[in-house]
């Protein structure tokens, strides 16, 4: 069964670049959102396999905020993508407890492998 993966990137040009390469790599796209507010309207809509949060969005409430509400709210695996890697950052998003952390740009193969990995840890527990 295909995986379906919430996009949650204000960059509508990344945030398409995403899409796409999730679509390549075999991933169902269930929605994109530009802010933690549409992500919300989102996962309550439809409950995605995992969902992937840019860090700094630019309406002004930080992508680990949406992080904490889906770990205690849906337990459904998320992994952060963010072009910082500043201590400060790190442990905002660490606190949170997300099954991943890509730094952009990644490589399609990093990709899906911090998805494997994340829907796997949320199978074998």
């Amino acid at each position: 069964m295909t995986k379906s993966i919430l996009v949650v990137e204000d960059d509508p040009v990344i945030s398409q670049l995403i899409s796409w390469r999730l679509k390549k790599l075999g991933y169902e796209v269930s929605g994109t959102a530009p802010t933690v507010e549409k992500a919300r309207s989102l996962l309550k809509s439809k409950v995605p396999d995992l969902v992937l949060i840019d860090i700094a969005l630019q309406e002004g409430v930080d992508g680990t905020v949406l992080g904490s509400q889906i770990r205690k709210e849906y337990c459904i695996p998320f992994i952060y993508l963010t072009a910082h890697s500043d201590n400060e950052t790190l442990s905002r998003a660490i606190e949170t407890g997300p099954s991943g952390f890509l730094l952009k740009p990644f490589k399609d193969e990093e990709l899906r492998v911090a998805i494997e990995v994340a829907l796997k840890q949320v199978q074998g527990a």
